[in-house]
């Protein structure tokens, strides 16, 4: 199966600029009907965008202990050593700036609001990160972070405390809630959770051109319900999930581009970005690959436009099919 993926290093400001004015001129030439010989015109303009295909799609990792590389299991203890000295110290959730801001001034670093029983109650998606006082889980968990981070202890865990701290201050714990307090008929059609692969991953299908006319992209408040929303099935998804060395810990994106909002219009493209760069900090290693079907010849430009957004690892995992093949690539 071909996997589709920019390169990142051929990309630049100014073929950014090139990649938008085409976006917008393809935008334009949709409104007419378009000859024959035009459309092979396009089809040919569109593939010079820098792609780089790959044979096979991403394979997840083994979570048992003894798979792992001696180099790997030596950063999965350090990162359990961090951790641990972390929650011992009440030190957490505390900004690295502050901490060190604190240590200079001499003062005591405790835990933002989590009280004297923290060493009991630090959880992350139900999993216990205590090292001494988890489980395989714990490892499992961890091991996502540092797959995230290339296997560098310090990274994972400046990565770990981030998304604790971005999870408490968006009230993220809570965020299943909005959808019982707060429904949205148009959300909900767009993007649900249905069944599992042939793997056993949890399938999340998003239907974008149901967003296409709702009016949220136009303003603040509308393009952050997006973001939630988007969170919120992660959420929903990652409750279908065992932290287990051998269970699933991952699940499957199905995108459906067909009639999808283009970027040009107002506010797609923040909403985009805010969107990549929430899942890609704070939910590592939880999307086992993204499945986009129904691809129009104007998304090979805009992820020109991502790429830079997006790690190595991260669009190793994608899938990228043309209206024509979309059924034979959802039953592979």
């Amino acid at each position: 199966m071909a996997v589709e993926v920019v390169n990142t290093e051929e990309s630049s400001i100014p073929q950014e600029e090139m990649v938008e004015k085409k976006i917008e001129a393809e935008t334009e030439a949709e409104t007419d009907p378009v000859p024959v010989q035009t459309e092979k015109k396009v089809e040919a303009e569109a593939v010079t965008v820098p792609v780089v295909e790959k044979a096979a799609s991403f394979r997840e990792e083994s979570n048992f202990l003894s798979d792992l590389k001696e180099s790997e299991r030596k950063a999965l203890f350090d990162l359990r050593a961090r951790v641990e000295e972390a929650i011992s110290t009440k030190s957490l959730f505390v900004e690295k700036e502050k901490e060190k801001e604190k240590e200079e001034e001499g003062e005591e670093v405790k835990c933002v609001g989590e009280g004297d029983k923290l060493e009991e109650e630090v959880f992350l998606w139900g999993v216990p990160l205590l090292p001494t006082k988890g489980t395989d889980a714990t490892d499992v968990l961890l091991l996502k972070f540092l797959r995230a981070r290339e296997f560098k202890p310090k990274e994972a865990f400046d990565m770990l405390r981030k998304t604790l701290i971005w999870r408490k201050s968006q009230n993220i714990d809570s965020i299943l809630c909005d959808e019982k307090n707060n429904p949205n008929s148009d959300l909900d059609e767009a993007c649900f959770i249905d069944g599992r692969d042939r793997e056993g991953h949890p399938v999340c299908y998003n239907v974008l051109g149901g967003l296409s006319n709702t009016g949220l992209f136009e303003t603040e408040e509308g393009r952050e319900s997006l973001v939630r929303w988007r969170v919120r099935m992660m959420e929903k998804g990652i409750g279908m999930l065992e932290f287990e060395p051998g269970q699933v810990v991952s699940m499957t994106q199905v995108v459906d581009l067909k009639d999808a909002p283009r970027p040009g219009k107002k506010g797609v493209r923040a909403v985009l970005k805010r969107v990549v760069d929430v899942l890609q900090d704070n939910y590592p290693e939880m999307v086992a690959r993204t499945i986009f079907i129904n691809v129009p010849f104007w998304y090979y430009a805009l992820s020109a436009i991502v790429a830079p957004f997006l790690t190595q690892r991260t669009k190793s995992k994608f899938i990228l099919s043309r209206p024509a093949t979309t059924n034979e690539t959802l039953l592979k």
